[in-house]
């Protein structure tokens, strides 16, 4: 499913994935060789302007996090490419990835189990200054407590250990951490999906202040529809390690294509129930379908109201059904 360099209208681009698969044994055969996979991320393609936020939005289980995961090579891709800054990092050693990740950052999903328990704040920080061997001293302390001022943390915390602050002070730390080594990167992997409504509205609230005054780019990793859409500038949908939809935040929302995506948003509580177009809603019905037994065809087959035999036989190609919008269904839809 590569999406060709014609069709990327930029020469911009910080990160380019292209044809990316992480597939996870699940069993083995005959000697011991793996038999069957979960694809976890099957084929996937996209590209990250400078200075923008891509939000990827799906149901647990769709592969998000293990693309994010893949691409800082926490994980190792199974096939595909991931270039960043023109440098195809997809095979690289170890050793070569650990100057790219001072320039790659993840902020991730729980701000407590992130965070190790047994280290005060300082060091929580200074940690990725100490192992890239970039600041010591005088300046080390100067620039622990100006991280901290940044992220909205009293210096006065930085002697204190991570059980004494509640879920957003901690993504704030988290936070802090990601900026130390001014990276050019940060993957935010669900990073308000544990906290309370109104502190979710703070930290992506800080997280733009901080894209504008650190002219920062973001992979920002959700389930929730209403964060992504609020924080993003294009918004990738996934579903079975795929992505189905791709698009502007504007025209995804005002030019839904796919039957998922149309699904994902008639999914988000509206205060008032008379006010949502019930003629345009649709209900995803059913879990995820097994990602061990995928068949041919369409995967999200077994759970569209307008699947047909040509769905179920044919996988669809992601292809741009309008310009900058990609879609991957034999029969797109549009509100």
């Amino acid at each position: 499913m590569i999406v060709s360099d014609e069709r990327i209208k930029t020469d911009d681009y910080l990160l380019k994935v292209e044809g990316l698969k992480k597939y996870f044994p699940t069993s083995t055969g005959l000697f011991g060789k793996s038999k069957d996979y979960l694809k976890a991320v099957d084929g996937i393609d996209f590209y990250v302007n400078k200075g923008e936020t891509l939000g990827i939005v799906g149901e647990s289980g769709c592969g998000k996090s293990t693309t994010g995961n893949t691409i800082l090579r926490l994980l190792e891709p199974t096939d595909g490419k991931i270039i960043f800054e023109g440098k195809d990092i997809t095979k690289i050693s170890e050793r070569e990835m650990q100057k790219i990740r001072k320039n790659i950052q993840m902020v991730f999903q729980d701000p407590f189990s992130s965070l190790n328990p047994r280290m005060k704040v300082f060091d929580i920080i200074a940690e990725p200054l100490r192992t890239h061997k970039v600041a010591k001293g005088k300046k080390l302390e100067n620039t622990i407590y100006e991280l901290m001022e940044t992220v909205g943390l009293d210096r006065s915390y930085a002697k204190r250990y991570p059980h004494e602050f509640s879920g957003g002070q901690r993504q704030r730390i988290g936070i802090a951490r990601a900026l130390a080594l001014k990276p050019k990167l940060i993957i935010c992997d669900e990073p308000v999906s544990a906290l309370d409504v109104s502190i979710q509205a703070q930290i992506l609230n800080l997280l733009i202040d901080l894209q504008k005054k650190f002219d920062l780019t973001y992979i920002f990793i959700a389930h929730g529809i209403p964060a992504v859409k609020y924080i993003s500038d294009r918004i990738a949908v996934m579903y079975m390690g795929e992505v189905v939809e791709l698009s502007t935040k504007e025209e995804l929302f005002s030019h839904t294509m796919h039957p998922y995506t149309n699904g994902l948003i008639a999914a988000v509580p509206v205060p008032d129930p008379t006010l949502r177009n019930r003629e345009n809603r649709m209900i995803i019905e059913d879990d995820l379908p097994d990602q061990t037994n995928l068949k041919t065809g369409c995967s999200f087959y077994s759970r569209c109201p307008f699947g047909n035999e040509k769905c179920k036989e044919v996988k669809p190609d992601f292809k741009e059904v309008r310009e900058g919008h990609f879609v991957a269904c034999h029969y797109p839809i549009s509100k």
